[in-house]
Order: C-alpha cells, then sequence, then structure tokens
C-alpha cells in the first residue's frame, strides 16, 4: 500500500535528465541534486555536476534541508574491473523541518520507480558521505 502513496510527482524535464544521465558515456563522477519544489508539489533539478567526488559533493548539499542525490560513480571493483553504478542517495538531515522531511521521504519511492534506480542509499548527516563510506554501499552488491 505504502509504495503506491505519491507525495510529489517527478517533473518531466527532470525525468528526461535522467534517462540521459543513466546513458552517458563519460568516464568521471557526475551527480543530479533533486530538491522538492513545495509549490508545484514536483522534485525538480537543482544542479549538476561533472566530475565530482564524494567529498565535493558533500559540499554542494545542505546542511538542515533535504535532497536526493543521483550519483553516477567510479567504482573500482576488488579484481579491478570499473563499473559506473547510478545511485539514489537520500540526505535527510536530523533536525529539518518535519513537514519537508515528509514530502522528501513520500516522493522517494516514485523517483526510484520512474528513475530506475536500484542502488538507494540515506544519510541523516551530510558528514557520513565520503568515499569510504559509498565504496563500502557499494560493495555489498558486487
Amino acid at each position: 500500500m505504502s509504495d503506491s502513496l505519491v507525495v510529489c510527482e517527478v517533473d518531466p524535464k527532470l525525468l528526461e535528465k535522467l534517462k540521459k544521465f543513466r546513458f552517458r558515456k563519460e568516464t568521471t563522477n557526475a551527480a543530479i541534486i533533486i530538491k522538492v519544489d513545495r509549490e508545484s508539489q514536483q522534485m525538480v533539478l537543482e544542479e549538476e555536476h561533472e566530475g565530482i567526488s564524494p567529498d565535493e559533493l558533500r559540499n554542494e548539499i545542505p546542511e538542515r534541508q533535504p535532497r536526493f542525490i543521483v550519483y553516477s560513480y567510479k567504482y573500482v571493483h576488488h579484481d579491478n574491473r570499473v563499473s559506473y553504478p547510478m545511485c539514489l542517495i537520500f540526505s535527510s538531515p536530523q533536525g529539518c523541518n518535519p513537514q519537508q522531511q515528509m514530502m522528501y521521504a513520500g516522493s522517494k519511492n516514485r523517483l526510484v520507480q520512474l528513475g530506475k534506480l536500484t542502488k538507494v542509499f540515506e544519510i541523516r548527516n551530510i558528514d557520513e558521505l565520503t568515499e569510504d563510506w559509498l565504496r563500502e554501499k557499494l560493495a555489498f552488491f558486487r
């Protein structure tokens, strides 16, 4: 039942951007930062970054407001294979506006579904977003 609840829809322009992002040919890390527009009740593009490390990405995320980050990361496996997983990182900081937090939490499943995202992680403090943290999360998928 909770999977069918949709608080905010994905802006069609953002959906198109996510499709292009999935099939990008670049071999650098890249991120799309998504925010919820409370007035239109849509998830919209806030920023795009090319060649951005997890540490640099951490500096682009608000400390007191939730955000969705779709992140393409150059991941070198233990056997030296390279892959470029597309991850959704849901930044939901403690102490942010509860109404805003609920809008994001209620919209996450819709973004996962429409964006065809399978690697979904959540952070409660932006300081958690480090290269080591991301590598540890991705190691689970092998």
